[in-house]
């Protein structure tokens, strides 16, 4: 009997993430906070240890402290079984420049995958919200016969300059036989001219063949270094790259209603639209699947507080997700995300808002559809997301869609 295939997993975390500005001026993007207790990075981890995928290395590269941080606090295993969630700054190992695109980062870190010897090689994303068994994806990459297998999900026509966008042969619908990156425009699915398949950012790929296509885009003029601007293409036109089909993915305790959930947080209004996701009442993606957990560590915090139940103030919270460490007195939040050792004080008013770590909401602020980093403070009846022109006066990052978002550590006066 063949044994199984030795796997070593590669997740992405160099991105700038520069559209979720201001969110990112201080942190490299999947060290974001979401959902209250977790960071960005929490996510892809949790599907790989999930999947028993248990040898990953983390390549990182912008503001990485605090996500070099979170790794080392967070994602130890036990040394004893020789398992680990690595995390590898960008070294200048094979030249005088940092990463030039994801390809490229994965080519410097060649020498740490020989080392490993997997036969089989995972490379995914920092920074999407979503819940995957890799098992299932590599062994329908096996089973394809496939060098280099693409995860793909459908998505809207319109977003095709979003996305790697995945054409199939339609008497083998498992095979690729065109991948382009981001294209202005492209044709619709035949089954559904309005949706195209888009590529998830996640990739399994035999080793060798990996590696010989590392090297071809190290040495060619005309390319980005880019996993999905040229590694996929380059599979796709030599006839060896597969798709994996996301829906169908088996995950346990998934639900109807979050089966296939799959969100790109990348904008502002990305980011905003899957924090209201959590707090449906159906949640459309559900935090508290426990037989597939999302793991994360987020303190020795004492349990959420809510105090005051007079007439003229009531400490409450309806329709929302309050964290381990917040005290709630005296003030009402609505329809919002709370993370840990958040102050809500007296007559204060919380609705449609997502809070990071440390904010105090002092007497009589309020605060609308926003977005606030660690660290604000909100002075008495101070408000956010109430006036345009006056947040935007003070610096705030206001989307065309009316959120507003509030840098760390700005402390917000009347």
């Amino acid at each position: 009997m063949k044994r199984s295939p030795k796997v070593l997993s590669i997740v992405l975390a160099g991105g700038e993430g520069t559209r979720l500005m201001p969110l990112t001026r201080d942190r490299a993007k999947p060290a974001v906070p979401f959902g209250g207790v977790f960071r960005l990075i929490d996510f892809p981890l949790s599907n790989l240890v999930n999947s028993d995928f248990q040898h990953i290395i983390v390549l990182t590269q912008y503001k990485s402290h605090s996500l070099d941080r979170h790794i080392s606090q967070v994602w130890r295993f036990s040394s004893l079984l020789g398992n680990y969630v690595s995390p590898v700054p960008a070294q200048q190992r094979l030249g005088k420049h940092w990463y030039l695109g994801s390809a490229d980062a994965i080519y410097q870190t060649i020498n740490i995958i020989e080392d490993v010897k997997p036969d089989i090689v995972v490379i995914v994303g920092a920074d999407h919200v979503y819940r995957m068994d890799f098992q299932q994806m590599v062994q329908s990459h096996i089973d394809s016969g496939a060098e280099f297998t693409v995860a793909g999900i459908r998505q809207p026509i319109s977003q095709s300059n979003q996305f790697g966008v995945i054409n199939t042969d339609p008497n083998h619908p498992g095979v690729i036989t065109h991948f382009e990156e981001k294209p202005a425009t492209t044709t619709g699915l035949p089954d559904d001219p309005s949706m195209m398949l888009a590529s998830m950012g996640n990739y399994v790929a035999n080793t060798d063949a990996l590696f010989d296509a590392l090297r071809k885009d190290e040495k060619a003029k005309d390319t980005k270094h880019d996993m999905g601007g040229d590694i996929a293409p380059y599979f796709a036109s030599r006839g060896e790259a597969g798709v994996y089909d996301f829906t169908t993915n088996d995950i346990p305790g998934s639900t109807e209603k979050d089966h296939a959930y799959w969100r790109d947080v990348g904008t502002i209004k990305q980011f905003y639209d899957a924090h209201m996701d959590l707090i449906a009442y159906v949640p459309e993606f559900n935090l508290y699947n426990t037989e597939w957990p999302i793991y994360t560590y987020s303190g020795s915090l004492p349990p959420a507080k809510f105090v005051h139940a007079g007439r003229d103030r009531l400490g409450h919270a309806t329709d929302s997700i309050v964290s381990p460490g917040v005290i709630v007195s005296g003030g009402e939040v609505h329809h919002s995300v709370i993370s840990p050792n958040v102050r809500i004080h007296s007559w204060s008013q919380i609705v449609d808002s997502i809070l990071f770590n440390n904010v105090v909401i002092n007497r009589r602020a309020r605060v609308y559809k926003a977005i606030l980093d660690k660290n604000v403070v909100l002075t008495e009846n101070a408000t956010v997301g109430i006036d345009t022109e006056r947040d935007l006066e003070r610096g705030f990052t206001v989307t065309a869609e009316g959120i507003t978002v509030v840098p760390k550590g700005t402390i917000v006066t009347d």
